[in-house]
C-alpha cells in the first residue's frame, strides 16, 4: 500500500507538519517515523519550553512571521487540548549603558514585527524584580512558558486517534525517489509514499545526503547547559529575565527562564558539542567528531568566534565563571543556589562558508521536503511552520 505522506523525525516540528496535513485531508494515509522509542527526545524535549513572542527577530523574516503566527496557534492548541501554559511575561533587561543604547534597536524590531512591550524604568524594573539588577527593561507580555513534549505528545494523540500511525524505533537507512513517489527502508521494512518530509533535526544533513542531495553545510552540535535554580527563588522571579543581544556574539547568553512544575532555571551557554544527540557532559561520537573536525566551514566560524568559543568553554568547565555570568542579572545569587541538570543540544546548520544559518533552511525535490535548519524559535513556530511547508511545497496531495 502506498501511503500519502511519511514524515520522518518525532519532533514538534515533524508531527506539527503530520497533524496539520492531516487537517487538510482527512482521510490521507499518514505515517511518522521516530528513531527513538519515544517521541520529542531530543531538542524538542530539552529547551527552556519558551513561547517567544519574536522580539529578536529581523522584520519581514520568515522567523518573524512563523514566530509570531506560531504563538498564537501553539497557546489556541494548548487551550483546546487542556495543556496549561503560563503567560509570565519577558524582561529584556539592560545591564549597562552600552545595553541600554542597544534596546533602541529591539523597540524598533518589536514596532515592525507588530509585538506589544511597555518600557519598564530602572525603579519600575527593581519594584518588579527585587532580585534583578539593571538599568531598564523591555516588558513583552505575551512571552510563555508550556512543556513542549506534552505538546507534541498531545498532537500525536491526535494524530492516530483520527487514523494516521507511527512507528518507534524505526531509523531511516534508504531514501529512493521516482517520478510518482519515494521509498524508503526504516526498521529494515521497506515503505512507499507519495511524499516525503524529513524533520531530521540533528540528523537532518545525514538524511538529505542519504536522500541524494547535495548539502552545502553541515550541522555542528552545541551544548547548551543549564542549572537549576533554588525552587525557594522561585516565587521571587516573576518573569522571564532576557538579555539585551550582543552583535558580536553567535548565540543570545544567559537568561532567567521560568519553567513548568514550579522551576527557574539560568543558562544556557553555547559550548561545542562532540556528539549530536548525546546529553551527559562529555559526550563523544566518534563520527559526529569527524564531522566536525572535517568540515572546513566550522574551522572558518572558529577562527572568527574564537574568544567567544573560549568563554562559553570556560563557563562550562568552572562554576564560578558561569556564576559570575549569571551575576550581571542577578547579583545576589550564590554557588550554592545552583544545581546541576541536564543539558540541551542545539543542531546548528554552518555553511560551508563558516557562516551560521539563523533562519529556516529547506531543501526540496518534486517528491521530499527536508527541513533541514529549524533553530529556536522552532517549538513555537511549529504549527505555523507546518503550514508554511504545506502552502509553499506540499501544494497538492
Amino acid at each position: 500500500m502506498k501511503l500519502d505522506l511519511v514524515v520522518v523525525g518525532g519532533g514538534i516540528v515533524g508531527i506539527a507538519t503530520a497533524l496539520s496535513y492531516q487537517d487538510r485531508y482527512p482521510d490521507a494515509k499518514i505515517l511518522i517515523l521516530e528513531k527513538e522509542a519515544g517521541l520529542a527526545r531530543h531538542q524538542t524535549g530539552n529547551n527552556s519550553g519558551v513561547i517567544h513572542a519574536g522580539v529578536y527577530y529581523a522584520p519581514g523574516s520568515l522567523k518573524a512571521k512563523l514566530c509570531r503566527k506560531g504563538a498564537v496557534m501553539v497557546k489556541a492548541f494548548c487551550r483546546q487540548a487542556d495543556i496549561p501554559f503560563e503567560e509570565c511575561g519577558k524582561l529584556i533587561v539592560a545591564t549597562d549603558p552600552l545595553e541600554v543604547a542597544r534596546l533602541q534597536g529591539l523597540r524598533e524590531r518589536a514596532a515592525a514585527n507588530g509585538i506589544p512591550f511597555s518600557e519598564v524604568s530602572g525603579p519600575e524594573l527593581r519594584d518588579r524584580e527585587p532580585l534583578i539588577n539593571g538599568l531598564e527593561a523591555l516588558f513583552f507580555p505575551e512571552s510563555a512558558i508550556v512543556d513542549f513534549g506534552l505538546v507534541t505528545r498531545r498532537m500525536a494523540e491526535r494524530i492516530t486517534e483520527r487514523g494516521g500511525a507511527i512507528r518507534l524505533n524505526a531509523r531511516v537507512t534508504a531514501i529512493r525517489e521516482s517520478l510518482d513517489g519515494v521509498s524508503l527502508i526504516a526498521g529494515g521494512e521497506k515503505i512507499e509514499t507519495r511524499r516525503l518530509v524529513v524533520c531530521g533535526g540533528a540528523q537532518a544533513d545525514r538524511l538529505a545526503r542519504l536522500a541524494g542531495l547535495k548539502t552545502d553545510f553541515r550541522i555542528i552540535p552545541f551544548r547548551g547547559e543549564y542549572y537549576q535554580v533554588d525552587p525557594r527563588l522561585r516565587s521571587q522571579i516573576k518573569h522571564l529575565i532576557y538579555p539585551v543581544p550582543d552583535p558580536d556574539l553567535p548565540f543570545l547568553g544567559i537568561h532567567l527562564t521560568h519553567e513548568v512544575n514550579n522551576r527557574l532555571s539560568v543558562g544556557p551557554n553555547a559550548v561545542l558539542g562532540l556528539s549530536r544527540e548525546g546529553l551527559p557532559r562529555f559526550s563523544v561520537n566518534l563520527r559526529d567528531l569527524f564531522a566536525i573536525l572535517s568540515h572546513s566551514g566550522f574551522w572558518r566560524f572558529l577562527k572568527g568566534n574564537l574568544r567567544s568559543g573560549l568563554a562559553e568553554l570556560r563557563n562550562s568547565l568552572f562554576t564560578s565563571s558561569y556564576l559570575e555570568a549569571c551575576r550581571k542579572y542577578m547579583p545576589g545569587l550564590k554557588r550554592s543556589d545552583l544545581k546541576s541538570r541536564k543539558a540541551g543540544v542545539r543542531a546548528q546548520v554552518i555553511m560551508n562558508d563558516g557562516t551560521i544559518m539563523h533562519d529556516f533552511l529547506v531543501l526540496e525535490t518534486p517528491r521530499m521536503v527536508h527541513i533541514c535548519n529549524a533553530p529556536s524559535p522552532a517549538a513555537t513556530s511549529s504549527l505555523a511552520i507546518a503550514e508554511y511547508i504545506l502552502d509553499t511545497y506540499v501544494k497538492e496531495r
